[in-house]
């Protein structure tokens, strides 16, 4: 009954992560889904949100929409990558609480946590030191506006929430090599290779660095699941609890896509923050939220759907 007769605003909605979670509105029954497009609604600009929120009048709003990219397109584009995250969320904060909104969903980054953060990471480390520094801007920006809305809860009684969900993959992420993350980009250059002949794939850093990996679709049910059924102040880790090092990650993908060539290593190209793995224990005590897909079989699902979207790739 939570999304019973609701009007849901969702930003990023058209995007990799925002597709998901309007496909599971939908399946909730929601009919009165507002996605607002960059082309015709700016949400750096103050008045452009107010008057998406004018026109939509939210009853709940999941704030996906964000400017990110990988470890090359952060170095390019800190300063940018700082204001546009911390414009869009300071101005549909703001304009929710103008407008009395039910519930206010903030995705966050687990880009915000400390450079050297204990593993698992905990929600109650992310204040324990400075991000690692190539996604920094992007971290501290995103992590800004979990201490506007813990302000607003406590002055405005604000009904928002705080989730961190860990690195994204799956079907129509983005695969383009200026910008996209580390799996998209493999997938990308081991199918080239493979249909190209090439004897080698060059990687960036050392492979040392470890991730942990989360399946687009169970990344939307549990956003959904959260603004169904949190409502407290405290970020919230949304992951799997699983890590594998980058050189484990290529060989992987390398034996999905079946490609037979070389792995290079480029180590003068940085690693990143040596380790992530989520400590998930609180998402699903707060609200019943468990990864169901394992890395190999979305990995599998990936690839399957980029060799779709390229038929020379798929033959």
């Amino acid at each position: 009954m939570f999304w019973s007769n609701k009007s849901v605003l969702v930003t990023g909605g058209a995007g990799f992560l925002g597709k998901f979670v309007c496909e599971g509105l939908r399946a909730r029954g929601v009919t009165n889904i507002t996605v607002p497009r960059q082309a015709t609604c700016d949400l750096t600009v103050e008045d452009e949100v107010a008057m998406l929120y004018n026109e939509s009048n939210p009853d709940i709003v999941l704030h996906l929409a964000a400017e990110v990219g990988g470890i090359g397109a952060n170095r390019k584009n800190p300063g940018r990558y700082f204001f546009a995250n911390m414009a869009m969320g300071l101005h549909m904060v703001e304009q929710a609480r103008v407008h009395g909104v039910e519930k206010f969903v903030q995705i966050g980054t687990i880009c915000a946590y400390p450079k050297f953060t204990p593993v698992p990471f905990k929600e109650e480390d992310l204040w324990a030191g400075y991000p690692e520094e190539t996604n920094a801007p992007y971290g501290i920006a995103k992590k800004s506006l979990l201490v506007m809305i813990q302000a607003y809860a406590q002055q405005y009684d604000f009904p928002g929430i705080y989730l961190l969900p860990v690195n994204l993959y799956g079907p129509n992420d983005n695969f383009d090599l200026e910008s996209s993350h580390v799996i998209p980009a493999l997938i990308r250059k081991f199918v080239t290779a493979r249909d190209e002949n090439q004897p080698s794939v060059e990687v960036w850093g050392s492979g040392k660095a470890s991730r942990e990996f989360l399946y687009v679709e169970d990344c939307a049910e549990g956003i959904l699941k959260a603004a169904e059924g949190y409502n407290g102040t405290g970020p919230v880790n949304l992951g799997t609890d699983h890590e594998i090092t980058i050189k484990d990650l290529a060989e992987t993908i390398q034996e999905v896509v079946g490609y037979k060539g070389e792995i290079i290593w480029n180590t003068d190209q940085p690693d990143g923050q040596p380790r992530r793995r989520l400590d998930t224990q609180r998402a699903e005590e707060e609200f019943g939220f468990m990864a169901t897909t394992g890395l190999d079989a979305g990995l599998r699902k990936t690839v399957a759907w980029w060799e779709s979207q390229n038929p020379v790739a798929a033959t």
